[in-house]
């Protein structure tokens, strides 16, 4: 009997494709369902998750946009922006609460009828660097 051989191919997580690929598409949504739920340690449980539009623009042409690696809606409306970020960023927490406000943004509509209520928005950092210990101070950011 003659055994074919098998190549083995393998995706790295480090690489803006692979981690787009791994966590970004549909047929993977397991996966990241899975991932999220280990975050979260049972305080929430994600059952499913739609992919949204991962590019924002501003208002006017001049606005700083985003392009988020990942960016979902759980089923109650939450939100999540899932990021890879390999390089060094100084600023990184501040590049963190700027992409979570595209968000809360699209949450109010236009108009006067908004009672102002939020769903909640989660912003998941994988960093392949480390971060300053008190970037991120556990009494003020949750």
């Amino acid at each position: 009997m003659i055994m074919k051989q098998v190549e083995e191919r393998y995706i790295s997580l480090l690489t803006d494709f692979g981690f787009k690929r791994i966590f970004g598409t549909a047929m993977n949504k397991d996966l990241l369902i899975c991932f999220l739920n280990s975050l979260f340690n049972g305080r929430q449980v994600v059952k499913d998750v739609s992919y949204l539009n991962p590019e924002h623009v501003g208002d006017v042409y001049t606005d700083r946009r985003a392009i988020f690696d990942v960016y979902c809606e759980g089923e109650n409306g939450e939100k999540f922006i899932v990021e890879m970020q390999n390089a060094y960023q100084a600023y990184f927490k501040d590049r963190s609460l700027f992409y979570s406000t595209f968000p809360i943004r699209e949450q109010a509509p236009k108009g006067n009828e908004w009672d102002f209520k939020l769903n909640h928005v989660y912003t998941v950092a994988l960093l392949n660097f480390s971060m300053n210990e008190d970037a991120f101070d556990k009494e003020k950011i949750r």
